[in-house]
Order: structure tokens, then sequence, then C-alpha cells
């Protein structure tokens, strides 16, 4: 089993992003979350890259992509207890908000398109 630890060591959120499914989870300052993949192979079985977007800073928000390589694209995440974190954990309203009405504007014009 392969397993790679995202700790959040700044002062505001990090969202996690686990790709190529794009699903993100949120830790909060001081958190650790584990990513467990099946894969016992010799090739990297995790990448992690970073990057800024200056919208999410100025909002206290940074990101990490964890790319699962090699194995299974469904890795287990859990926290520091072992509890499995579903895709969305600790997502904030106002993101929720956001994301959602990005979603419906996109529903809408692409329905636009097709008429």
């Amino acid at each position: 089993m392969a397993v790679m630890e995202i700790r959040n060591d700044s002062k505001g959120w990090l969202t996690m992003w686990l790709e190529p499914l794009g699903e993100d989870r949120w830790l909060r300052p001081d958190e650790t979350f584990r990513v467990r993949s099946d894969y016992s192979g010799d090739e990297l079985a995790f990448s992690v890259v970073f990057w800024v977007d200056d919208d999410d800073r100025s909002a206290g928000i940074e990101n990490v992509a964890v790319w699962i390589e090699a194995g299974d694209c469904y890795a287990e995440v859990v926290d520091q207890a072992g509890r499995l974190v579903e895709c969305g954990h600790q997502r904030p309203d106002d993101v929720n908000r956001r994301w959602g009405a990005a979603l419906e504007e996109a529903r809408k014009r692409a329905a636009e398109r097709k008429a």
C-alpha cells in the first residue's frame, strides 16, 4: 500500500484536489490527511502539484493536487483518526454557493446552445 500525508501548515484553508477525479477536500490549519492507494509496485504512486490562484490566495485558500500515478484512481483519503474523508469535506458554504451558481449558469448556457 502507498501512503502520502498532506498537512496544512498555513493559517488558512488548504484545498486538496484528488486527481484525475477532480475531487476536493478542505483541510483546516494544522490538519493532516492521508491518501492511501492499493498500489504496491515500483513506480511512483502519487505526484504533487502546488499552484497559486490569486483570488483563492486573497481569500486565504491554498491549493494542492495529489495525482494518482499508479494503481486504482479511487484512492482512499482518511483523517488523522483513520476516518474516511469524502469529496467536499469541510468545503466552506460560500464556496458551495459560488460553485453551485457557476454550475447552474453553465447548465443554462448549455441548454440555450442546444435550443
